[in-house]
């Protein structure tokens, strides 16, 4: 048993929240993104590691980014803010880019 915040006890193990957060990250890993490569058009499935997110200061900066399975190339594409939102729910890593001052 467990102390809470309010001084009761509670059954449920220290570790609860660690198989929570072990069991959210397998989840992100499972999801799969739908793509395509612009060079030999083949049409797959990737998973959130295999993506790159840049969000920068406006449209023409923010783009995701992935190699093509099937030819090798370096694919890059735009990402208006509904991609963003689904990439980054979906565990793709984010950079974000800064304009010098």
């Amino acid at each position: 048993m467990t102390g809470t915040q309010d001084g009761t006890m509670s059954r449920r193990p220290r570790t609860a929240g660690v198989v929570e957060a072990a069991r959210l990250s397998a989840a992100v890993r499972a999801v799969r993104f739908r793509a395509g490569c612009p060079d030999c058009r083949t049409r797959f499935e990737l998973g959130a590691e295999a993506l790159r997110l840049a969000i920068g200061a406006g449209p023409s900066t923010t783009f995701y980014s992935f190699t093509c399975p099937e030819c090798g190339s370096a694919v890059r594409k735009p990402a208006g803010e509904r991609i963003v939102e689904l990439l980054t729910g979906g565990g793709v890593r984010t950079l974000r880019l800064h304009t010098a001052p």
